[in-house]
């Protein structure tokens, strides 16, 4: 079976993010199931969506715009926390 998944900014984003809780340790890696940190990682893939969030000002959809700010602001909240667990 083909790989299908929907090409929109919203699922971009979300892909990133997913990595992102991967590297944190806080799901599964889809191949291993195997929960494993990578802080470098994580913080790279943040700091990469940030940055992506300022490129992208003013182009988005209030839908988009919702979505990545909630989405960057869990995953910065969640780097935080298991920074601190370490």
């Amino acid at each position: 079976m083909p790989f299908e998944e929907k090409v929109d900014f919203i699922s971009f984003i979300m892909r990133m993010a997913t990595g992102a809780y991967i590297a944190l340790g806080l799901v599964e890696h889809p191949e291993t199931k195997e929960k494993k940190k990578d802080l470098e990682l994580a913080k790279f893939t943040i700091d990469t969506l940030d940055m992506l969030k300022i490129k992208t000002k003013g182009n988005l959809t209030k839908e988009e715009e919702v979505f990545f700010n909630e989405i960057l602001s869990d995953l910065k909240l969640k780097f935080v926390k298991v920074k601190e667990e370490e």
